[in-house]
């Protein structure tokens, strides 16, 4: 989630406090002429129809209530920062809304996880940037680019980053990670992902010279990222879509494993029961003598085919039907 925090200076080689993700509590005021409450009013009414909760333990969430108060919290800041490494808005929202459906799909793991954000950030983040997406027809054609001139030369900017450099400017001055969290998150080390950064700001400030100054080049990442209307699919719309393509890939494989043993069972009942050598190929035989052609007839066999051309055929007479 993008953060209003501005990190200072190049990255320091040891660690830098974790910024703040979340808004700060503001007190309520009190309207006028109104006393501060007693212990008495302090205590909530029971509700018709529930049961008494004791104050003191707290209110236990279902998984999808869990997951539900996740995407709220982190989607909208997630969407636009997934902008930031692609320039595209369908695509950042796909990225987006796959992260979520791993997530809720891994749910036991990803609740118990020291931090469920950074784990949907960081497969968000890979869905991103996965090199497949070239191959797609409808991420080929180039989407429209912002409408204000500065936010296209930003954008344009950081597209011709390599993609670590992208994700780990993204991450250190957008996001607002220490560089130890974004090294961990770009599985690089840690003087690595300072190489990255240092390298990033300065393809930067090399077409853009006013962002020069990480404070800048914060707020301007920040403007770039709530310029665009970016929103993000209902909670219910994403449970369900993991839950369709899980039920999907179960099918799937359950159909392939019939297929395979169908298979199995079929070569079984056809294969020969007992070993069949196979058929020599031809060979020529030797030693034969070669059949002679019909050569001229001799003095004996001519006289003896014009006198059997001459006799006269003898045989059964010819039986005709005889009327009755």
């Amino acid at each position: 989630m993008v953060t209003t925090q501005t990190p200072a200076g190049p990255p320091p080689s040891g660690n830098r406090r974790r910024l703040r993700r979340s808004r700060p509590l503001t007190p309520v005021q009190e309207p006028a002429g109104r006393t501060a409450p007693g212990p008495a009013d302090t205590e909530p009414e029971p509700r018709a129809g529930l049961p008494d909760v004791p104050s003191d333990q707290p209110r236990q969430l279902t998984p999808a209530q869990a997951f539900d108060a996740l995407y709220a919290f982190c989607a909208p800041a997630l969407v636009r920062q997934t902008y930031l490494l692609t320039g595209r808005r369908e695509l950042a929202r796909e990225a987006v809304e796959r992260a979520f459906q791993l997530a809720w799909q891994r749910w036991p793991d990803v609740a118990r996880d020291r931090d469920p954000a950074g784990w949907v950030r960081a497969v968000a983040y890979d869905c991103a940037l996965s090199p497949w997406h070239r191959f797609r027809p409808r991420h080929r054609s180039p989407e429209p680019p912002p409408a204000d001139p500065a936010d296209r030369e930003l954008l344009h900017a950081l597209l011709t980053l390599p993609p670590a450099y992208r994700r780990t400017l993204v991450l250190y001055d957008g996001v607002g990670l220490d560089l130890p969290e974004t090294a961990a998150e770009t599985e690089a080390s840690t003087p690595a992902a300072a190489s990255r950064l240092t390298h990033a700001r300065e393809a930067v400030a090399a077409r853009l010279p006013e962002l020069a100054d990480p404070a800048a080049l914060h707020r301007r990442l920040l403007e770039l990222a709530s310029a665009e209307r970016l929103g993000a699919a209902r909670p219910t719309h994403v449970r369900t879509g993991s839950e369709r393509r899980n039920v999907f890939w179960t099918r799937a494989a359950i159909a392939f494993t019939v297929t395979i043993v169908g298979a199995t069972t079929l070569t079984l009942r056809t294969a020969p029961t007992r070993y069949e050598p196979p058929i020599a190929p031809a060979q020529a035989v030797r030693g034969v003598p070669a059949v002679g052609g019909m050569g001229p007839l001799s003095r004996e066999e001519r006289e003896l085919r014009e006198k059997l051309r001459k006799a006269e055929t003898s045989g059964p007479g010819r039986v005709f039907p005889e009327a009755r």
